[in-house]
């Protein structure tokens, strides 16, 4: 049984899962018109009636009639067929959900419940539209945070999985929850006590928290918790680990997007850890990431300090400037790095010539990498130059062209 005409949203064709209705009176997932009207359409999508007023009316009768379709046992896995065939008993949400809330239910049926959960969320789309409109997300979120099983990491990581699956489907708003002490220590002792995979799924949900408006209350509140950041700092060492490394990665980008966070990350160490990072990833999409957050900080002085104290940082990144290709943000950022380094300090300079910095400058502007790299690679150029024009007899400059 496919999903009735009229529970579809016009827009994403996809289940209703916040109707609303316009002055038109045509109904619509409120993300899909939200992010229609954003982006300065003033017409509806329907009828292309000029609307004057954009008022968003939830529409209770209609959110109504699609819960009690769902909970009479819609098909969840039409046309998306799930690895297993599932009964009819197992397709009762209603069940499942019971099972996920009782206090009275054993772990073994609230993990049952879970892997159900699991499988709808990641093998159907139906299934995926129908356990957020039925509010699981807020659900597994509680699960997960209010009373956090840590020895269990089985029950814990399917869990994680679930809220993984819906997060990017679903208004995040749920999450605020963490902004709550017990929950946001909750999630510090997965983060620092559980496996590498809870560990990894944790840094993958930091990352959509620190991406999205709605959250950015908490996103700061996050980014003032020294052990948070202690941990993702350290996952950034971790060479035996590479997705945590990379997922950490992620996370640390995406929390240093709010400029109220990049102070609190540099105490605690993020510039080592970028440098540490870099000099054993280059390939990934994660890596390019590093390096511009590397440059962001850089623009904070505690970070131009941090990085000239690294003694390893000028070697990495001049072997990054012509190495990294995400579409050559790399290559531009890496220089960047070094451009900010250079200008603070006579001996980044010299150090900068013996890595051999100035043949990678040549070749990076013989590529056809961007006009703002090249932008970048000649004035770091002339400010080398400019120090070999003040020491002449600085043999070591003089080998390096």
């Amino acid at each position: 049984m496919s999903i009735p005409h009229l529970f579809r949203c016009p827009i994403s064709l996809d289940l209703l899962t916040d109707p609303v209705t316009l002055s038109t009176g045509q109904t619509y997932d409120r993300p899909s018109i939200e992010r229609w009207l954003a982006e300065g359409n003033l017409t509806c999508p329907v009828t292309m009636q000029r609307l004057h007023d954009t008022t968003l009316v939830p529409n209770h009768t209609l959110h109504h009639l699609i819960d009690q379709w769902l909970l009479a046992g819609a098909d969840l896995n039409s046309p998306q067929k799930p690895a297993r065939p599932i009964d009819d008993h197992e397709l009762s949400l209603s069940m499942v959900k019971q099972n996920l809330q009782s206090p009275s239910a054993t772990h073994a049926m609230k993990l049952e419940a879970l892997k159900k959960v699991r499988i709808l969320s990641i093998e159907s789309d139906i299934g995926q539209a129908s356990l957020i409109h039925l509010g699981f997300f807020p659900l597994l979120l509680r699960l997960l945070f209010q009373t956090p099983q840590i020895g269990d990491s089985e029950f814990v990581e399917v869990a994680m999985d679930c809220v993984l699956s819906l997060s990017p489907s679903t208004q995040l708003d749920s999450l605020n929850m963490l902004e709550k002490d017990i929950f946001l220590a909750s999630l510090l002792v997965l983060l620092d006590q559980g496996n590498m995979k809870i560990k990894t799924s944790l840094c993958h949900l930091l990352e959509a928290i620190a991406q999205t408006l709605v959250t950015r209350e908490l996103c700061l509140i996050i980014g003032q918790s020294r052990r948070i950041l202690q941990v993702l700092v350290s996952l950034l060492h971790n060479k035996s680990e590479s997705q945590a490394a990379e997922a950490a990665a992620r996370a640390i980008s995406s929390i240093c997007l709010l400029e109220a966070n990049q102070g609190n990350v540099i105490k605690e160490g993020v510039i080592d850890g970028l440098i540490t990072y870099l000099s054993w990833n280059s390939a990934q999409k994660s890596a390019c990431l590093a390096l511009a957050t590397l440059e962001l900080l850089l623009g904070l002085e505690a970070g131009k300090l941090a990085v000239i104290k690294n003694l390893n940082a000028v070697q990495v990144l001049a072997k990054l400037v012509f190495r990294v290709s995400c579409n050559q943000e790399g290559s531009e950022n890496a220089i960047g790095s070094l451009l900010i380094m250079c200008h603070s300090s006579a001996r980044v300079r010299m150090e900068a010539v013996n890595a051999g910095l100035l043949t990678q400058l040549l070749l990076l502007l013989q590529s056809q990498c961007s006009s703002r790299a090249k932008t970048k690679a000649r004035a770091l150029l002339k400010l080398l130059r400019s120090m070999w024009a003040e020491d002449p007899e600085g043999g070591n400059f003089h080998n390096g062209m």
